[in-house]
């Protein structure tokens, strides 16, 4: 597996990262633990370094999934885990509130202690909350980071206005944001930001929630309770029926390098910069392996700017999240 570095800190990581919210469930239940662990663990046997939980997820069930799993490899793994959302410590279900900066310090200790670790490398603030000043919040990152609490200090969805004020505070060593084929709002300020300040990238959902895998058509299912792209308009029938355009032009260019489509959406994301990583989330051994050879795939320039094309020439219908979600983004 080739290696990246997220921006200036020195934080190198597998070119290909894994998203692990998936494996506490999501989008088809919830999957057994034992092959989940067995699952991260191949992850590291194949070159993966680099491995992304939250709080939230569960919540605290993958922070706990991620530690038990990392735990006997931990000296070979960049762990990343987000803050945002207060989590009642008794009933572990979210309170509907996000987090003030003076609760940052519990919130840190709470996931060192689910992952079992003494440090987390990248602390993400997973939503920006607009009730407080977010340089509070990079000043309480800071502290942790002084304490020896946390490594590097990140974002998740913020507008790049956000990113630069937290940024002057304690420097930004990686933005989380969703990207790819079918989501490239980052283009819009947040990536020319990155370079200016010299931070990575990390897309997440870099296949569109597996829109970008070429498995689904406007007869597919999405379970309610249990998936959320039952709730995600872009995945209602009617909007799929014009969003598979997309798909023609990827299915075609991967069918020519004798790859697959998911392969050729995670290798534009990676030559659109050395300092992107995406972090593609599965709980299916052979989707793992499929996604990590994309690492490999190396597209031309006239590849890439086929399925530059391709994207700019589709109109997408339907959001990316409900309009409750999509509002506490890009802020």
């Amino acid at each position: 597996m080739h290696t990246r570095t997220l921006g200036t800190s020195g934080l190198t990581v597998s070119a290909i990262g894994l998203g692990c919210m998936s494996m506490t469930g999501g989008y088809s239940g919830r999957p057994d633990r034992g092959p989940m662990i067995e699952l991260l663990r191949s992850a590291v046997d194949r070159g993966v370094t680099f491995f992304d939980t939250a709080e939230i997820y569960g919540p605290h069930r993958n922070e706990e999934l991620v530690g038990e799993a990392l735990r006997p490899v931990r000296d070979q793994v960049v762990i990343a885990t987000k803050f945002a959302n207060h989590v009642d410590p008794e009933t572990h279900a979210a309170t509907g509130r996000m987090l003030r900066p003076d609760e940052v310090a519990t919130a840190v200790d709470g996931s060192l202690r689910r992952l079992g670790i003494d440090t987390i490398d990248l602390y993400y603030q997973h939503r920006v909350n607009p009730e407080h000043p977010i340089e509070e919040f990079a000043e309480a990152v800071r502290e942790l980071i002084s304490a020896g609490k946390v490594k590097h200090y990140g974002l998740s969805e913020a507008a790049e206005g956000t990113i630069r004020r937290a940024h002057a505070v304690q420097p930004v060593t990686a933005v989380q944001s969703e990207y790819s084929l079918w989501w490239r709002r980052p283009e819009e300020g947040v990536l020319a930001a990155c370079v200016e300040l010299g931070i990575g990238f990390v897309p997440f959902s870099p296949l569109g929630k597996g829109f970008l895998t070429g498995t689904i058509d406007t007869t597919t299912g999405f379970e309610e309770g249990n998936d959320l792209r039952a709730s995600i308009p872009r995945f209602a029938p009617e909007a799929l029926q014009q969003n598979l355009a997309l798909m023609e032009g990827i299915t075609e260019l991967a069918r020519g390098l004798d790859a697959t489509p998911a392969q050729v959406a995670l290798a534009w994301l990676l030559g659109r910069e050395p300092w992107i990583v995406p972090i593609p989330g599965t709980t299916k051994p052979h989707r793992l392996e499929e996604n990590l050879r994309a690492a490999d795939l190396r597209l031309s320039e006239a590849d890439m700017r086929a399925l530059t094309e391709r994207s700019d020439s589709v109109h997408i219908v339907g959001g990316r999240y409900p309009d409750e979600l999509e509002a506490q983004t890009n802020r």
